[in-house]
């Protein structure tokens, strides 16, 4: 038995003996032990990252060769002053740079390598490869550079930077030096963009210098390269409206109501995307980042919360037809506004008595004053009117980030019994409390995303897709999210008189004027207040002008939302630009160009400047017009031509 014992005890140790070696040699030696083992010096290989292109097959980012000078401390010898200052020459760079980077590299780490100076230009690299050999520690690695093949779209394409710690400690894929995605499109699809890193093993010897390849290349692997993307952007749509937008602040999202693909996404200002490529970028960004004023890397289209305003009134016409509440032929009077209690909410003067029909072509407050105190007074107490109210508007889109795949956004808001209980107190508030969400003011904000989706739904009859960017991925399918409709709490008979309503304001209404022969645009102006707080009083400035419609009538190609800020009433600055934007993505080409004119010749930069400059406030709210010169309007022109032709 003992003899038993002693041969069993024997055995184990045996096997647990081969094990461990088998574990040592096998998976440590392959895997972790090859990272870590300091005779080992690994470089790698950076992969060619995916192309974007627009929905038409026009390139748009591309890839560029870079050279960055990298450096592992423990390594560096024999580098002396005269040495540094030659160094340093070739670098273009200062002795306190040389001090500070090598200070950041040793804090990094003494025996991985790091960036020291990055993206040289070619002709630098050629200069400086043949004298590499000269300053142990140091060597150059490629890499690829985007190149964006446009100067348009910066909000929409994004661009790629320097990770930091903490993207690293997230995310180990990447190293210190590594480019990343950091918005747009280069941040949302950085994944399938980047490709795969390949790396290779060197083998060292006790006197640290390069004897050949680790174990004949065993280990090393070839990068991946990130793969094509197809984006759903239109680029001449893109470029045309962002002509429109010079001098102007705002944003415009226009959507294909049939998918849900976004044709434009503009934000004004913007920028060229190029600015952020390059050792210029940090420069760059940093004056983009710091420009408070016109703020161009604050994205408005996606990221602009403002009060709708009028176009809202379509979703409380809905509501009502859905509640049963109202019929398209009740009528309300109006007498250049709507009294309650000792307050009064104003009008202009139309048609009075209204019905549903002139209440939206007119766009009268008083009409959808009443039709929305007949929604919550439907209900036993206004908190619940409230509730059912608000899981309508929830329902296109409304008060949410919409699931979409931009790499920014913001949920506006539509706001619930929970929203006044907490302002006033719970059974302590009425109807007249949340009587401004009848136009669209008060306590409901949106984006121009939301209500470019919002007229779309109106546009297909009661559903949408979730707006997206993306069309294609190189041998990849789309989500599904994308492809699937998303419907509203709306019946689809009660859209056809809104819908007419909505086609009126171009017949008779607020947006006659803009008309474009041959298309059946449907459409609704929007004015909304617009406050800032300036020497701690709230100040009313000059009004936003906005517009939502959808062309064709039936089966819509386009969805479009327009936001001016300051622009004053809807039809002056949004309806134009909506008009156009539209007949130049049906026909290609403007036959409106009374409309064009008056958008490119006027300016609003000297509204932005009021609040800076010590002017007076709130006397007269409309906005006075500034001409742009001749030369300015010549290079408009210009650009116009360029962008038809393209």
């Amino acid at each position: 038995m003992r003899k038993l014992l002693l041969l069993s005890a024997v055995i184990l140790v045996g096997l647990a003996f081969i094990s461990r070696l088998f574990y040592l040699q096998i998976y440590e030696g392959r895997s972790q032990d090859i990272f870590e083992d300091t005779a080992i010096k690994k470089e790698f290989n950076y992969p060619k990252r995916g192309y974007v292109y627009d929905r038409n097959g026009k390139l748009l980012v591309a890839n560029q060769p870079s050279y960055d000078v990298m450096v592992i401390p423990r390594e560096i010898e024999d580098m002396d002053s005269t040495k540094i200052e030659e160094f340093c020459k070739f670098l273009k760079i200062s002795k306190e740079e040389y001090d500070k980077k090598l200070k950041r590299a040793k804090s990094y780490s003494y025996r991985l390598a790091s960036p020291f100076v990055q993206q040289l230009s070619k002709a630098d690299y050629a200069v400086l490869q043949e004298k590499m050999r000269k300053y142990q520690g140091f060597y150059i690695q490629r890499r690829s550079l985007r190149s964006y093949q446009t100067s348009i779209g910066a909000n929409v394409l994004g661009n790629i930077g320097e990770v930091n710690r903490k993207i690293i400690k997230k995310q180990p894929y990447y190293k210190l030096g590594d480019l990343i995605g950091m918005q747009g499109v280069e941040k949302t699809y950085e994944q399938t963009l980047r490709g795969t890193k390949g790396i290779k093993f060197i083998q060292k010897d006790r006197f640290n210098k390069n004897i050949g390849s680790y174990k004949d290349g065993k280990f090393d692997t070839l990068p991946k390269p990130g793969k094509d993307i197809k984006i759903t952007i239109d680029a001449k749509l893109q470029a045309y409206g962002e002509l429109l937008m010079t001098n102007k602040r705002g944003g415009i999202v226009a959507i294909e109501p049939s998918s849900g693909e976004i044709l434009a996404m503009i934000s004004g200002p913007s920028y060229n995307p190029n600015l952020l490529v390059g050792r210029d970028r940090s420069k760059n960004f940093t004056k983009l980042y710091r420009d408070s004023l016109a703020q161009p890397l604050f994205d408005r289209g996606l990221q602009a919360m403002y009060p709708p305003g009028s176009p809202f009134k379509t979703l409380n016409a809905l509501i009502a037809l859905q509640e049963g509440v109202v019929t398209t032929n009740d009528r309300f009077a109006c007498a250049m506004g709507y009294r309650y209690g000792n307050r009064k909410m104003g009008c202009h003067a139309h048609h009075s008595p209204a019905n549903m029909n002139i209440g939206i072509y007119e766009s009268c407050n008083s009409y959808f004053a009443n039709v929305y105190r007949r929604i919550m007074d439907k209900y036993d107490s206004p908190a619940k009117g409230m509730d059912v109210w608000s899981k309508h508007i929830k329902s296109f889109g409304l008060g949410n980030y919409l699931n979409n795949d931009l790499s920014v956004g913001q949920p506006g808001k539509v706001p619930t019994s929970t929203t006044y209980d907490r302002g006033y107190g719970k059974n302590r508030w009425y109807t007249t409390f949340t009587l401004s969400n009848a136009i669209g003011q008060g306590e409901v904000l949106a984006t121009p995303i939301q209500l470019a989706n919002m007229a779309a739904a109106i546009g297909n009859r009661g559903y949408y897709y979730t707006p997206h960017i993306i069309k294609e991925i190189e041998e990849e399918t789309i989500p599904t999210r994308f492809t699937t409709p998303n419907y509203t709490t709306i019946d689809k008979q009660h859209f056809e008189p809104v819908i007419e309503g909505m086609f009126d304001v171009y017949n008779k209404g607020t947006a006659k004027n803009l008309k474009v022969e041959g298309i059946e645009i449907c459409g609704k102006t929007g004015t909304a207040e617009n406050f800032a707080i300036i020497d701690e009083k709230k100040t009313q400035l000059t009004d936003h002008s906005i517009f939502v419609a959808f062309a064709p009538k039936d089966n819509p190609k386009i969805a479009i939302a327009v936001f001016v800020e300051n622009g004053y009433f809807g039809s002056r600055f949004a309806g134009r630009m909506a008009s156009l934007m539209i007949e130049f993505y049906l026909r290609g080409e403007i036959s409106r160009t009374d409309l064009e004119d008056f958008v490119l010749r006027y300016s609003l930069e000297h509204e932005y400047a009021k609040p800076y400059s010590g002017e007076a406030f709130g006397i007269n709210r409309q906005t006075t017009l500034e001409a742009i010169d001749e030369e300015e309007l010549k290079t408009l022109n210009a650009l116009k031509l360029d962008i038809i032709k393209s």
